[in-house]
């Protein structure tokens, strides 16, 4: 991890190095925290940050749903994202706000602590790795199973529910794939351990619906937007996992994978194994947007000065 200069944390800059907590603080014990992940971008000098309001939206969001109330309003997590960008001197850079039960009582329940938030800023590159956006990626179905939604909320962006992400990840990696695939408790495809994922088969293009037990993703929700721009067919479909290995194209998208094409699914190859044009179109005009090439859309591109 390339490191920066200060972590806000409850209001104040903290040097990076000293920006700890306690080791009893409830959400390292009972997975009681929630998180966003958000890019920024250097255009002509200056930060972009990708869909903030919307990000922030989702924190709060997700914040409600486990009935923790964050001590900053929408406006003061704007202002200490932008100060924390600005503080460290960046431009191109991940942004990751993290809202926690802190410290205080021990024990399930987390009601009698105070909810802390912290914000953190640093330099990342290509998640999946620097060749994956031009050559594609491998992917297996993993054996693990998405969380169920009767067990666990999985629209909340919870950090409990990256437990179950790791061991797929895991599984993933120590079989020689890039990335894993999971399904839900019906054997429906739902999305990769950090990324929804899109589906093209004869011309039109699909993702698994919300109900399939997936989070709502902010660039999920943009390639749907880019899609309906570019007229390429599209609809919200549930996807069997054999669906995968006869796809003509598959693709991941995410904060912070962006939009990565997947060219193998199972030791299958995808098409034709190389980046389909209904993902390659796609994939150019998010390029185009998130530097600011292209003028529809700028409302998602919010520069610091």
């Amino acid at each position: 991890m390339q490191e920066s200069q200060f972590i806000w944390m409850n209001g104040e800059m903290v040097p990076w190095k000293d920006a700890k907590v306690h080791v009893l603080t409830h959400a390292m014990h009972y997975a009681t925290a929630v998180f966003e992940g958000i890019r920024s971008y250097g255009i002509d000098g200056k930060a972009a940050i990708f869909r903030l309001d919307d990000h922030i939206k989702r924190l709060l969001e997700s914040a409600k749903i486990y009935e923790m109330a964050i001590p900053y309003t929408f406006s003061e997590i704007k202002k200490a994202i932008k100060d924390t960008v600005k503080i460290n001197e960046l431009t191109d850079c991940y942004i990751r706000p993290l809202a926690y039960y802190g410290y205080g009582e021990m024990g399930i329940s987390p009601l009698k602590n105070r909810v802390d938030l912290s914000i953190a800023a640093w330099k990342w590159g290509a998640y999946l790795g620097e060749s994956a956006k031009s050559n594609g990626i491998r992917c297996m179905v993993s054996s693990w199973q998405r969380v169920n939604p009767l067990s666990i909320p999985p629209m909340a962006k919870a950090v409990g529910n990256y437990a179950n992400s790791v061991l797929a990840k895991v599984e993933a990696q120590k079989t020689g794939f890039d990335e894993a695939i999971m399904l839900n408790m019906y054997g429906l495809v739902t999305e990769g351990t950090g990324e929804n994922l899109f589906y093209v088969k004869d011309g039109e293009l699909m993702t698994p619906p919300t109900t399939a037990g997936i989070l709502r993703g902010i660039t999920r929700d943009s390639v749907i937007r880019i899609a309906n721009d570019l007229n390429i067919p599209f609809r919200k479909n549930n996807i069997a996992r054999e669906e995968l290995y006869i796809a003509d194209e598959l693709f991941l998208t995410g904060t912070a994978a962006e939009i990565t094409p997947i060219v193998e699914v199972d030791r299958r190859i995808v098409g034709n194994g190389k980046i389909g044009s209904i993902t390659k179109k796609i994939m150019n005009k998010f390029e185009n947007i998130i530097h600011m090439k292209e003028i529809n859309h700028y409302e998602w591109m919010e520069q610091i000065d």
